[in-house]
């Protein structure tokens, strides 16, 4: 039984990012297979996806540091949940079959993406990772003992499971997993001709930062800038609507993703 775990806590993400979750899951994953939503609102979604609570955490959430900590709550007991698990993020984008995560490496073996942003830095990219239930805890309990003096020591939480896990962490085989700003849209200036891309052997595409799939489909760096058409993002450059660095300016733009549409349903 392959399983695979998913977190919907608070507002951002509707229930209708975990059935489209649950969609591209479905149709690249060979059965028997079970998806588990742990969510403090289980409202609106397919009842073929498995539903438990997410614990109000028996601690104080790190404040003003980047990291995702809220993972945190499933580094220990999971309940009725044991095994292997492959957890993934909501806002991804399934791209090829997944059975290779279940196959690849021991079972017992905490595998994770690797983080493209830190190439000179052997970090771990939590968006996908694979676990066996209850190896982490240790891990999760040295994280209660200081939450916040943690955060503040290793800033992002893939950074405190790179170096904290027991065992060590394992990555993915080059190539299955994509960074969609990095690996998906052309360097500049062909971001301005060709579209972003799959790359060839992606199983699974990621997105980082303020930039989801609703905003890649139609091309938009994130929620807070217009849509633009080259010319007028060009254009932009010049007549004071620029509100970032020249360089970053002309790379942060793309054109319109369509292949997300076909994919993420």
């Amino acid at each position: 039984m392959k399983q695979i775990i998913c977190i919907k806590w608070g507002t951002k993400y509707g229930p209708d990012y975990v059935n489209r979750f649950y969609g591209m899951v479905s149709r690249n994953i060979t059965p028997p297979f079970r998806v588990i939503c742990f969510t403090d609102d289980g409202a609106g979604l397919d009842p073929a996806i498995e539903t438990r609570p997410l614990p109000d955490p028996d601690f104080v959430m790190p404040k003003n540091t980047p990291g995702k900590w809220p993972k945190s709550q499933l580094w220990g007991d999971l309940g009725d949940i044991t095994g292997t698990v492959l957890f993934m993020d909501l806002d991804i984008i399934v791209t090829g079959n997944l059975d290779g995560f279940f196959e690849f490496g021991d079972p017992s073996d905490t595998i994770t993406a690797k983080n493209p942003n830190t190439p000179l830095e052997r970090m771990a990219q939590t968006s996908i990772y694979r676990m066996e239930v209850g190896r982490l805890a240790p891990m999760r309990e040295k994280f209660l003992s200081d939450p916040q003096g943690y955060a503040d020591k290793f800033r992002y939480e893939q950074r405190f499971v790179t170096r904290n896990a027991p065992g060590g962490v394992k990555f993915w085989p080059r190539g299955w997993v994509s960074h969609f700003r990095m690996h998906c849209i052309p360097p500049f200036p062909l971001n301005y001709l060709r579209p972003p891309r799959i790359p060839r052997g992606t199983k699974v595409v990621i997105f980082a930062g303020h930039l989801n799939p609703d905003d890649a489909v139609i091309g938009q760096w994130s929620k807070s800038d217009p849509v633009r058409s080259p010319g007028d993002h060009l254009k932009a450059t010049f007549d004071g609507r620029r509100r970032e660095s020249l360089s970053k300016h002309l790379r942060h733009f793309y054109l319109p993703a369509t292949w997300i549409a076909e994919k993420w349903r």
